[in-house]
């Protein structure tokens, strides 16, 4: 289900599987026929899409991991007297709410600091209950009142003499089930409590100083310390809540963060500059909806939701049709004063610090799911009964070992060694090798072949600080590398051992015991993300050797060939320069300026630094 301007393009690149998505064949697979609607333009496309995937939930379209109904704090405005309340339902069209809250008791809370501000009715009260019973019953309407066409005069009048409840005496309700507040003042506290809640806090706290200072102009101190006591309610709610912008900021900054199969959400909701809310989500059937439309559709179901729209939507990225979406939240937000809804792509700055903000927070989001809820282990157990199906194993490889081999154009040419156990890494096997093997270029197969000698030679085999054999041997480079690492496992005679070369390309798995091609592991899948996981963390390790060794030896090589720089003086060289690579851009000036060196060294310093440079960019040009 989807919108598309050119419906022919889009159709011919599903059935001739021009789309590169693992789901596409399978969709396609699944298609009886298809129906479409014509619209005039691109906002009343996204608004028919948004109506009809809240209709039939299509399979294949992201949606919330947890689908559950999210608290809501609703105003029952259809009453003559409107409660507050706490609530999961969002379907009365004469009520206003405000949400959706993540977390049920920041929403319960927040419901109590906004009684001691404004009294208002709860709708738990059962005072309250019997008063709108009874209003009803005498043929009360609300409407008719807020157009002041009832016949039937102030509510307030018809309440008097009876029991006010016990949140009326501790001041979190008016009193309205005792006639104690007339139906145009209590139609004040609603719309206060509107604002407030709605996060617009500035323009209430003057209108409170403002009736405070005229409660105590006429001597009524009584009502002037109430007034006070719900500033300072509200000045000490403000300390509490984070400020991220010197701006009048009013905002949603929207953070990601994708793990495969589920991403974690986190949403800002930024009024007046303070984070007035945050929210959580985690994702779910989003293994091969792309980033962009994985975002779009969040968009749209958070937004078709909550009631809290705002001036501006910060992404990291925004999806393409983003002016399609902003005049959409435009017309929800329905500003008297005609604002108009922005989404934002930030690239620095206060909103960009934001963006990383939210990014992080999406990120221990999903880190709390996945904990709560044993995810990494569920799909580690997946993970290495598909791998043992998929390559036809003996048992599941619950030892794993990967190789990968790193060079510069055969300098400093190391390969790391990785293990994960039951699935997970194991940081006390890990191992990283030296190449020996003299070589005057890079050549992956020779260095391959010396680190499997050298890691499954009997006395390292024999050796317990290597553990156990493996179930599995995964080589980063394909066919190449399994070919070196099979002829050297015939030379030292093993034939027990599972080896599986990985193309990095297409994430190809190529086995010796398959003629037929390589095994390739259905995309999203528990296997396919433990294998790359390996695969990355081998490469991670390799790199990180590499770069750690290449460093070395360019330090030697250059601050070696100068006469009067010893130990000392590298060691000082390096904790004012931070990096070789610092030191390498730096001028003669600099360098005196460091304080380090004599005149006569740091000139030798520079122009050997200077010669190696200029060799370097000969050796980069040739190249």
């Amino acid at each position: 289900m989807g919108k598309a301007k050119q419906l022919r393009a889009r159709m011919r690149q599903y059935v001739n599987f021009q789309d590169s998505r693992a789901k596409i064949p399978l969709l396609v697979e699944r298609i009886h026929s298809f129906e479409y609607i014509v619209v005039t333009n691109e906002h009343e496309s996204l608004v028919l899409e948004k109506n009809l995937i809240n209709q039939y939930s299509p399979f294949y379209n992201a949606d919330f991991k947890d689908d559950k109904s999210y608290p809501f704090i609703c105003i029952t405005k259809g009453d003559v007297f409107p409660a507050i309340k706490y609530t999961r339902e969002k379907h009365k069209k004469d009520s206003r709410y405000f949400g959706p809250f993540t977390d049920a008791r920041a929403a319960r809370k927040l419901i109590d600091i906004a009684r001691r501000i404004v009294p208002l009715c709860a709708a738990s009260c059962a005072e309250w209950r019997a008063m709108k019973r009874k209003l009803e019953k005498a043929g009360f309407d609300a409407r008719e009142l807020r157009c002041g066409r009832s016949e039937h005069g102030d509510p307030s009048q018809a309440l008097k003499g009876c029991t006010a409840c016990f949140d009326a005496h501790v001041g979190l309700a008016p009193g309205a089930c005792a006639g104690e507040i007339t139906f145009e003042a209590y139609a004040k506290n609603v719309e206060r409590i509107e604002r407030f809640l709605s996060g617009n806090r500035r323009e209430f706290l003057d209108e409170l100083n403002a009736e405070m200072m005229e409660a105590a102009g006429e001597l009524d101190f009584e009502r002037a310390a109430r007034i006070q006591a719900r500033i300072e309610t509200i000045e000490s709610q403000n300390e509490r809540q984070h400020a991220v912008s010197s701006k009048n900021l009013d905002a949603d900054v929207i953070g990601f963060y994708r793990e495969e199969t589920v991403a974690g959400v986190h949403v800002f909701q930024i009024r007046e500059g303070r984070i007035l809310n945050s929210n959580e989500f985690v994702l779910d059937r989003g293994s091969d909806v792309p980033d962009e439309d994985l975002l779009r559709n969040f968009l749209m179901r958070y937004y078709d939701t909550t009631t809290s729209i705002p001036h501006e939507v910060i992404l990291r990225t925004v999806p393409e049709d983003a002016s399609a979406i902003a005049q959409w939240l435009t017309e929800r937000l329905s500003s008297a004063h005609g604002a108009k809804v922005r989404l934002v792509e930030p690239q620095r700055g206060e909103r960009a610090e934001l963006v990383a903000l939210a990014e992080r927070n999406a990120k221990h989001t999903l880190m709390r799911y996945k904990v709560r809820t044993n995810y990494d282990d569920k799909r580690i157990n997946d993970a290495l009964a598909q791998l043992e199906s998929a390559l036809a194993l003996d048992r599941p490889p619950m030892r794993i070992e990967c190789f990968d081999i790193s060079t510069l154009h055969g300098a400093y040419t190391v390969a790391s060694m990785v293990v994960f156990t039951g699935g997970k890494p194991d940081k006390n096997q890990y191992r990283r090798f030296k190449i020996r093997t003299e070589l005057d270029e890079a050549n992956d197969f020779l260095s391959m072949q010396e680190v499997m000698s050298r890691r499954y030679a009997k006395e390292r085999m024999a050796d317990e600080r290597f553990g156990s054999k493996p179930d599995l041997i995964i080589l980063d480079g394909g066919k190449p590398q399994l070919t070196a690492a099979l002829a050297m496992f015939e030379e030292m005679g093993i034939d027990d051992i599972p080896v599986v070369g990985l193309a990095k390309r297409d994430e190809e798995l190529f086995v010796p015991w398959q003629e037929s091609g390589p095994v390739v592991l259905p995309g999203g899948s528990a296997s396919l993300y433990l294998v790359k996981q390996v695969r990355d963390e081998a490469h991670r390790f390799a790199i990180t050797f590499h770069r750690e060794l290449r460093d070395k030896g360019m330090s030697a090589s250059i601050l070696d060939e100068v006469p009067g720089i010893g130990p000392v003086r590298k060691k000082a060289l390096m904790r004012h320069f931070k990096s070789m690579k610092a030191l390498r851009a730096a001028s003669l000036e600099d360098i005196m300026e460091a304080h380090v060196l004599p005149t006569e060294v740091a000139r030798d310093l520079w122009a050997v630094i200077a010669q190696y440079n200029e060799e370097r960019m000969s050796k980069e040009g040739r190249r």
